[in-house]
């Protein structure tokens, strides 16, 4: 299993300090992380998308970009671009800038996104949410695929065999990203695009259905099935015992939902809450190295899955804290989890 990390950049005020962090110190601090990230030997590292005041990043390529020259190996991907409100022209050649730069190491991370500020910024209508997903898709694909192009929607200018530059050196990955939508895992099987599925609430034995509807789809549409790649997003944090985990992620954590929550409508998140989250069937990976280990391979059975991407820092993380909490997942959790699976694969191979 691969493993890594995400983040959206956070410039939240800290619950302890009452200290917001600037958007450039933020930046600063999260193109180290990803530096320590790659010397940790992490397999990729992910940065999202938004358009608010609380978080830094607007354009992951650039911070992509900047990253690339602080690292050797580890894999960089948005996490999520917002396909639905960009132009996939721009988001192409972004990408395939990024590709050349870092040695092909640039992966596309697409999704509709959970936020709707980019919609208006760009000019986009709310109520073409979906055809815009669909038809910007559509395009991305055509020019991942050929140079020169022609095409024609409802939602951007017409392409007349125009050529599209730079071309990357290989094809670059696109995962698309879902939080539990049918037709989104399915297309994404018909396609044979891996898909990236976010579980932050819930049960995550209930999202197993969804998994094996994406893979029937794209066994339906003809599709081997080694293409039908699958990745688990999840909130996260590891400490060395687990009551320390939990303290030091609570708060954070309760700041960052009970915010988001206000702004839809949801009730403040409890400390009861939270604890549920965190118990063996719940849907945050928070506590010991062991604890961890054992939830992903849990989550395994129920997914067969091939990432796992931790999203640590939600809001503002004790900095020594944060770190360790990386490292925990690169030298400890990591390690356990494949060779746990190689174990059980060994045990699953028929006698030669």
């Amino acid at each position: 299993m691969e493993f890594g990390i995400y983040t959206f950049g956070e410039t939240t005020v800290d619950p302890l300090t009452g200290v917001r962090v600037t958007p450039g110190q933020r930046l600063r601090e999260l193109i180290d992380e990803i530096a320590f990230a790659d010397d940790l030997g992490l397999d990729v590292f992910g940065v999202g998308e938004h358009h608010r005041p609380d978080y830094a990043v607007s354009a992951p390529p650039v911070v992509l970009a900047a990253a690339a020259e602080r690292t050797k190996r580890i894999r960089l991907t948005s996490a999520v671009t917002v396909l639905s409100s960009e132009d996939p022209v721009r988001t192409f050649q972004q990408f395939a800038t990024l590709d050349l730069l870092s040695g092909g190491r640039a992966e596309i991370m697409a999704g509709r996104g959970s936020f709707i500020e980019s919609f208006p910024l760009f000019g986009q209508r709310l109520d073409d949410y979906d055809t815009l997903f669909t038809e910007n898709l559509e395009l991305l694909l055509r020019l991942r695929q050929s140079e020169r192009v022609t095409w024609e929607g409802g939602h951007r200018a017409a392409i007349d065999d125009r050529g599209v530059y730079p071309r990357p050196e290989r094809e670059i990955p696109l995962w698309i990203a879902v939080g539990g939508t049918p037709q989104s895992v399915v297309r994404a099987g018909v396609l044979g695009l891996p898909l990236a599925l976010a579980i932050i609430g819930g049960e995550p034995a209930r999202y197993a259905p969804l998994i094996d509807l994406y893979r029937e789809a794209g066994q339906r549409g003809g599709q081997p099935a080694e293409v039908l790649k699958v990745g688990i997003n999840a909130h996260g944090f590891i400490a060395d015992t687990s009551q320390e985990a939990a303290d030091i992620f609570w708060p954070p954590y309760q700041d960052t939902m009970s915010r988001i929550g206000r702004e839809r409508g949801w009730p403040p998140l409890t400390r009861g809450q939270y604890e549920a989250g965190m118990s063996p069937r719940g849907h945050l990976l928070v506590g010991s190295p062991q604890q961890v280990i054992d939830k992903i391979l849990a989550h395994h059975e129920h997914f067969r899955h091939d990432r796992f991407l931790m999203q640590m820092s939600l809001g503002p993380l004790p900095r020594k804290a944060h770190l360790r909490s990386m490292e925990l997942l690169a030298t400890v959790v990591a390690p356990a989890v494949n060779k746990a699976l190689g174990a059980s694969a060994a045990v699953q191979a028929p006698a030669a």
